[in-house]
């Protein structure tokens, strides 16, 4: 049995969209169940529509709610009973093996670290996703968690990646590439340099292809790709925004006269099938990697849908043992001489 912890009360919508989004969760997958925490007469209010998710799930309920304004910092001070915190600290007592919250991304990584702390060995917890490409999808990170970093903070995203790749891809070496300006290593910033040279000849849990550039993201030659949060976070902005774009101009272009309109309609199954590989629900779910348990952040907005995205994922990682995975790896490359006389 797998049992996921959830912040019912995250997000812009609340109990309204996350529990028919457990709802969807629940078909076929009967050895998963939820612990609920939030306002109980809300959260109830929903749940009653669906019997089965409520046979396997335990309500919690909290006076208390982060909201998607407050600053990290008050948040922490006042995340006592909140709903998020309970829902992180259900994993760090070991009652449930994930959790996952569409609220507050600074208040959530905020807590999530002081709460489960990162895996001995990691120095900062990295935002991964997994973002679509030409043959499937590739995993990203950091993806704004850590704006500035080192060559070693470099080399564990990469370890982590891997790692997180092997559960969500289910390949046992996936391919490692670094983002920079330029696949030449003469190219790109002194830390990624120095992080290319250790990945080059360490071993780790990844196959490392070097320096990759943005179109590398979607072309689908690479499994894994790592980068600062800084890089990470607009590589991710980007490809959001081209995606919209595009959206915009099929409408615009469908729309523009008869005949476009016409032919729109003929493709429309077409242009049905591509909206369903191009949905960002689909794709939603941020995981904090590198603490001492499973983190998956929703996006805010996210839907039923997208939420259940989210939590599928978190189903999915927790079924492959990846905290066990991240220590004893982790373990094993700081155990190389090699590494460690390169990042001293």
């Amino acid at each position: 049995m797998v049992r996921i912890s959830i912040d019912v009360m995250g997000g812009d919508y609340g109990p309204s969209e996350v529990i028919p989004a457990l709802a969807l969760v629940i078909k076929g997958r009967p050895d998963v169940s939820f612990l609920l925490f939030g306002d109980e007469n809300q959260i109830n209010q929903h749940l009653i529509k669906y019997k089965d998710l409520g046979k396997c799930s335990k309500v919690f309920h909290t006076e208390k709610t982060i909201k998607s304004n407050d600053k990290p910092s008050s948040a922490l001070r006042a995340s006592k009973g909140t709903s998020m915190r309970m829902a992180i600290e259900a994993v760090k007592n070991g009652e449930a093996e994930a959790i996952v919250s569409a609220g507050n991304t600074g208040a959530l990584m905020a807590l999530a670290k002081i709460v489960l702390k990162t895996v001995p060995g990691i120095h900062r917890p990295a935002l991964a996703s997994v973002m679509p490409n030409v043959n499937g999808d590739v995993i990203m990170l950091d993806l704004g968690a850590n704006v500035l970093v080192d060559a070693e903070n470099l080399v564990q995203f990469a370890v982590l990646g891997s790692i997180f790749a092997r559960a969500h891809k289910k390949i046992e070496r996936p391919s490692v590439g670094l983002l920079n300006i330029g696949s030449e290593d003469i190219k790109g910033p002194d830390h990624v340099r120095a992080a290319g040279e250790i990945l080059a000849r360490i071993d780790f849990p990844g196959d490392y292809k070097g320096f990759v550039e943005g179109n590398d993201i979607t072309n689908g030659n690479i499994d894994v790709i790592v980068s600062d949060g800084y890089a990470g976070n607009i590589a991710l902005k980007t490809l959001e925004g081209v995606g919209q774009l595009m959206k915009h101009y099929c409408k615009e272009s469908f729309s523009s006269n008869l005949l476009a309109t016409i032919g729109g309609f003929f493709a429309y199954f077409a242009l049905k099938c591509l909206g369903r590989r191009m949905d960002p629900r689909l794709y939603n779910g941020g995981v904090f990697l590198g603490l001492n348990g499973l983190c998956i952040k929703s996006h805010g907005g996210a839907d039923a849908l997208g939420f259940s995205t989210a939590v599928i994922m978190a189903v999915r990682i927790s079924r492959q043992g990846y905290i066990q995975q991240v220590a004893r790896d982790i373990s094993h490359l700081t155990d190389q001489e090699n590494f460690l006389s390169q990042s001293a």
